[in-house]
């Protein structure tokens, strides 16, 4: 029963550390913003320089340490690395639950999204099995050989590895996110009628007029019509109770530069609509402009809409025009948003009544014959529906 026990243990941690590894090692990129968002809010923005190989290295370890596990390489190593793991990110989950800098902790990517304090107990169960394995680590028996297994962890490690630089270089070969192709984007920002609302409590001071005692009050005992003995003095922050609905997509929108709001032009159009993503024109790369430039032209002589989204404005925006010269027009999105829809910084991405239809990374920037083709297809499926 005890082996069985022990067994037990170390496939679901072999399983939750691939996994971690995994769905953050195939977004590379989208790690290297959340621990950003961590050092901000932590207020470490003196590590920044960590930032892009910790996007690499960190899910590379707990891919590593879920393979040695489950194949039986190197395995008592591995359980004393994820008991390293676990006693350092078990109180440092717990430090991030209580001050609560960020709304998710990004440990599962955008493939499972989950709160900060759920981060903490899930620790708490993993210490407690990789504890299991690390006083059984000489115990554990595998079935097959030793040889094979050193073949299937190398395969699989070399296999992840490739997948991992694919997907930086392009976009992550599996795309979790609110913005993967086939979402329709107008539907995503919907709220279903009767979704559950946010539910706060609210705490409110008065003041007795006649002894000068302040006392709180809740939201179905408060004083507001007793105005004889009781005075308002202030309100506490409202404590949020329970989460409500909130839309997959809630932030989008396409800005002027004299802040018109002119999202549903796009997102309602019929016609196939073009946007370059690029959430700061500063760090964008500039090597595709010409092929930019050359499939907006085309773009715009088929009658399609073409335009680039950026959060840059001001002078930075006026000197890449004038050094680059876009051949499109430009609008604002919000930064954490445009860097949600595409990693790569430009992208470009196809839509036609706000349904994302194609997403082409930098390195990707299709020639007009190969967007034509692509068209031809989709009005193809659209006349045989």
């Amino acid at each position: 029963m005890k082996q069985k026990g022990v067994v037990l243990a170390r496939w679901i941690v072999g399983i939750l550390f691939l996994f971690s590894g995994f769905v953050k090692g195939i977004d590379p990129v989208g790690l290297e913003y959340k621990l950003s968002e961590y050092l901000e809010a932590l207020h470490l923005k003196m590590f920044e320089f960590l930032v892009t190989p910790g996007g690499f290295l960190l899910p590379f370890a707990e891919f590593a340490i879920g393979i040695t596990l489950l194949t039986g390489v190197l395995v008592r190593l591995s359980t004393k690395v994820a008991m390293g793991f676990m006693l350092i990110f078990t109180p440092l989950t717990l430090y991030i639950a209580l001050i609560d800098p960020v709304t998710d902790c990004g440990c599962f990517g955008d493939a499972l999204v989950i709160t900060n304090w759920e981060t903490f107990y899930k620790n708490i169960v993993l210490i407690i099995l990789v504890f299991i394995l690390l006083i059984n680590r000489k115990n554990l028996s595998f079935f097959t050989s030793a040889e094979s297994r050193k073949i299937i962890f190398s395969l699989i490690l070399a296999g992840y590895a490739i997948t991992v630089l694919w997907s930086y270089r392009h976009e992550p070969v599996l795309d979790f996110r609110p913005y993967k192709v086939g979402v329709n984007i107008p539907q995503g920002m919907t709220i279903p009628e009767g979704a559950p609302t946010d539910v706060y409590q609210n705490s409110y001071l008065y003041r007795n007029r006649i002894s000068n005692e302040v006392k709180k009050f809740g939201d179905h005992d408060f004083p507001w019509q007793d105005t004889l003995h009781w005075k308002f003095e202030s309100m506490d922050r409202p404590l949020l109770l329970k989460k409500g609905y909130r839309a997959p997509i809630h932030d989008f929108s396409i800005q002027t530069n004299d802040q018109q709001n002119i999202t549903l032009d796009y997102l309602q159009d019929s016609i196939f609509t073009f946007f370059v993503i690029a959430y700061d024109l500063e760090k964008s790369s500039t090597n595709k402009q010409q092929e930019l430039n050359a499939l907006a032209n085309w773009a715009k002589q088929k009658g399609y809409r073409f335009i680039g989204l950026t959060s840059t404005s001001g002078e930075a925006l006026k000197k890449y025009q004038n050094e680059h010269h876009p051949a499109y027009e430009i609008f604002f999105t919000d930064r954490t948003t445009l860097k949600t829809i595409i990693r790569s910084n430009p992208g470009l991405i196809l839509l036609r009544k706000g349904t994302v239809l194609r997403k082409w990374a930098n390195a990707d920037f299709p020639e007009p014959a190969k967007v034509a083709d692509f068209l031809a297809s989709q009005m193809n499926k659209k006349l045989n529906h």
